[in-house]
């Protein structure tokens, strides 16, 4: 399979997945389906949109031999690795908030026992 292929995949993917993101944000009825929608897809399309540069980064490499785009690899690992880990705990800490706060969610019965303010 060509390189050039496997990158527009991955592009394809990624951006499909951040721009259904976006629409459920704007189309969810409340703040815990919006933090669902964007996260579940938002970090899936970040994820692959940086999997297509490391494949990049990987077919340049094999094919001239340079080290000049590995420092771009590997920046775009690192930045893989912080939104895997940085999505998730905001989305955890914005919906516990938004639950604290009083704000139930719609069409949904909470069984959930009432947490003390503190």
């Amino acid at each position: 399979m060509d390189t050039g292929i496997l990158i527009l995949i991955f592009l394809t993917i990624g951006l499909v997945a951040c721009t259904l993101g976006a629409v459920g944000i704007l189309r969810f009825p409340d703040v815990y389906t919006r933090l669902h929608a964007e996260t579940k897809l938002g970090t899936f399309g970040s994820i692959c949109i940086c999997l297509g540069v490391i494949a990049y980064v990987l077919s340049e490499y094999l094919t001239d031999g340079g080290t000049r785009y590995l420092v771009l690899g590997l920046h775009t690992l690192m930045a893989m690795i912080a939104l895997a880990f940085t999505n998730a705990l905001g989305a955890h800490a914005i919906s516990r908030a938004a639950y604290r706060a009083g704000i139930k969610p719609e069409g949904v019965v909470d069984r959930l026992p009432e947490v003390e303010q503190k």
